[in-house]
C-alpha cells in the first residue's frame, strides 16, 4: 500500500520495514496478537523503546510507522479498532538545522574547480561529476535522493529548470543557476566522452541501483570538505540543502518560493530556515522603526 498507493521511497519503505519488524518482535515476545493489541501495549513499547535510550526523534519515527500500520489494518477490516489513535507523540524539540557560509561553500567549490584542472582520464570524469553534484545541490536544494537519482531527460527536457520527482512521488519544476547549468553541460560532455551516455541516470554508477548512491556521494563531500580544510563532520548533502535555504532567505527570498523549491509540503517545515534572518530583521526594526530612531 505505501508503495503502490502513497509512491512511498525505497528509502522509506525500508525505514518502515525495520520499524514494524522491531514492534512486531517485540509484540511476539509478549505473547500478543495483532487483533487484540489495545493503547497500553503501544506504551509498552516505546517505554522499551526509552529504556534503550532512544532518542525521542527516533520514537516519534517509530510512532508514525505503527499508527499508518494500524490504521492500515483497521482501513482494511483486519482489526475491530485502531489502538493508535491514542497515542500521543513524543514531544521533541525540533533542532536548528546546521549551517554553512557562502565562504566555505565557495573553497569548496575552488578546490573541485582546481582539481577538475588537474585531473584526466576517468579522474577527470569523477572531478566533474562531483563539482555538477556540488553545483546542483546548492543552486536547487535538493535532497540527496533526488538529486543522485536524478536523469539526463530530466535535466534536459526544460531550458533553466530540471522536473524533479519528490516524496511521495509529487512532481516539481526547480529552477538552475547559471554557473549549475554551465556545470551541468560539461558534465554531460565529459560523461559522454567517458562512454557513459548510454545511461539514462545523469550519475551512473555500476551499483544495484544503477546510479551514484547517497552514501557515495556523502563520503566524497566529505574527502571534499577535508581537502578543502574544513570539518568534514559537519559537512553533508543535507548541510548543502539547508545553506540553499537560509542564504536564499538571508537575501531576501520570499519563504513560499522557498517552500516550493525545496519540495515541502508544509511551510512550517521550511519556516525553521527563517532563523537565520534575524539579525537582518533587527536592523531593519532599529533603521525603520519611528521609536527606534529617537535618542
Amino acid at each position: 500500500m505505501m508503495a503502490a498507493e502513497r509512491g512511498a521511497s525505497p528509502n522509506t519503505l525500508a525505514a518502515y520495514r525495520r520499524d514494524l519488524e522491531a514492534y512486531a518482535a517485540d509484540i511476539g515476545m509478549k505473547g500478543r496478537d495483532f487483533k487484540a493489541l489495545g493503547p497500553d501495549d503501544i506504551r509498552d513499547h516505546l517505554a522499551g523503546l526509552d529504556a534503550q535510550g532512544m532518542a525521542r526523534s527516533t520514537a516519534a519515527r517509530k510512532l508514525s510507522a505503527i499508527r499508518q500500520f494500524h490504521r492500515f489494518l483497521h482501513g482494511d477490516g483486519l482489526v475491530a479498532g485502531n489502538p493508535a489513535t491514542a497515542i500521543e507523540s513524543p514531544r521533541t524539540a525540533r533542532p536548528l538545522p546546521k549551517v554553512i557560509s557562502e565562504q566555505e561553500v565557495e573553497r569548496l567549490l575552488d578546490v573541485l574547480r582546481q582539481r577538475v584542472t588537474a585531473s584526466k582520464g576517468r579522474g577527470l570524469v569523477k572531478a566533474w561529476r562531483l563539482l555538477c553534484l556540488l553545483e546542483l545541490l546548492y543552486a536547487t536544494g535538493l535532497r540527496v535522493s533526488e538529486l543522485v537519482g536524478l536523469t539526463v531527460q530530466a535535466v534536459t527536457a526544460e531550458q533553466h529548470f530540471i522536473l524533479v520527482r519528490g516524496k511521495g512521488g509529487r512532481e516539481r519544476l526547480v529552477p538552475v543557476s547559471d554557473a549549475a547549468s554551465q556545470a551541468l553541460k560539461e558534465y554531460i560532455k565529459i560523461r559522454g566522452a567517458a562512454g557513459d551516455a548510454g545511461s539514462k541516470w545523469l550519475f551512473p554508477s555500476f551499483g544495484a541501483e544503477g546510479h551514484l548512491t547517497r552514501q557515495q556521494f556523502a563520503l566524497d563531500l566529505k574527502a571534499l570538505a577535508r581537502e578543502a580544510g574544513l570539518d568534514a563532520a559537519r559537512i553533508s548533502p543535507h548541510v548543502l540543502r539547508h545553506g540553499f535555504a537560509s542564504h536564499l532567505l538571508a537575501g531576501g527570498a520570499d519563504l513560499r518560493a522557498v517552500q516550493q523549491m525545496l519540495g515541502h509540503a508544509d511551510i512550517s517545515t521550511t519556516q525553521i530556515y527563517t532563523h537565520v534572518q534575524s539579525e537582518r530583521l533587527r536592523e531593519v526594526v532599529e533603521t525603520h522603526h519611528p521609536l527606534a530612531k529617537k535618542s
